[in-house]
């Protein structure tokens, strides 16, 4: 019985660090082609929606 405990920990950990949900490339796909900043958009930019966290997607 101890180890279905270790296999499920095992089994969640390998669901949070899968590769495809964390990737950078996601959230540029999410931005419309834009960049994500900290924040605001730079004075050459404009926001053009926003990405995850605190971040802007700016064109």
């Amino acid at each position: 019985m101890k180890i279905l405990y270790l296999l499920f920990s095992l089994f969640f950990l390998a669901l949070q660090v899968s590769p495809g949900l964390s990737s950078p490339r996601r959230e540029m796909f999410f931005c419309r082609g834009g960049s994500c900043h900290f924040g605001g958009c730079p004075i050459h930019l404009v926001k053009v929606g926003s990405c995850f966290g605190f971040r802007s997607c700016c064109k």
